[in-house]
């Protein structure tokens, strides 16, 4: 496998060394619960889960939401984060290139796994996330834009991985997936780069 693997994140959530984690929900969560992108009762996935802010955040806001990871030591974060708050959600440890749920979602929280999973697997993860919806569901994207010097090299370096909007463009493309118009919102990452919200209907 190109990029990092299980061992890899099992080892930083293990050992606590998460310098992407905001140590909060991210901040688009709240102006898509405030325009009602998000809404109580709505079945909703977060893959890469990592330690749980942004599941915590939309199981208080009222979604029914399945959060994956497949690292062990993420989905025990993210539990404890549950339980400390009386909060409850699906935990699935499993490979979003491979997992499959028993029924389609309304909406997926796409935040911290596109840009960690390395290029080579794009294509598939796309195509997952087109299975993972129900049409008319909606693919909820923070793309992270983080392109480096080396970039112009032809290097490809990560994680995080820049998630150019002209590559994702390709991969979801506008005959399968309704785009909005730009210009997008930016979204500061306190890594120093930031991440572009984007919200798809699947068509």
């Amino acid at each position: 496998m190109h990029g990092p693997d299980r061992d890899f994140w099992q080892q930083r959530f293990a050992q606590r060394q998460m310098p992407w984690d905001r140590g909060a929900p991210g901040p688009q969560i709240e102006p898509w619960i405030a325009d009602g992108t998000l809404t109580p009762g709505l079945r909703i996935a977060v893959p890469g889960c990592g330690s749980g802010h942004d599941v915590l955040a939309l199981a208080e806001a009222g979604c029914k939401v399945t959060a994956i990871d497949y690292a062990e030591a993420a989905l025990t974060l993210t539990r404890e984060r549950l339980a400390a708050a009386a909060a409850t959600a699906d935990l699935e440890q499993a490979d979003v290139l491979t997992w499959q749920p028993a029924r389609p979602f309304d909406a997926l929280y796409e935040q911290t796994c596109w840009c960690a999973l390395h290029p080579d697997h794009w294509q598939a993860y796309a195509l997952q996330l087109q299975r993972w919806l129900r049409p008319g569901g909606r693919l909820l994207m923070l793309a992270m834009q983080c392109q480096r010097p080396s970039a112009a090299e032809g290097r490809v370096e990560g994680p995080p991985y820049h998630m150019d909007i002209q590559m994702l463009r390709a991969l979801l493309p506008a005959t399968q997936w309704s785009w909005p118009a730009a210009p997008y919102e930016r979204v500061a990452h306190p890594i120093g780069w930031t991440e572009l919200a984007i919200v798809l209907t699947r068509r």
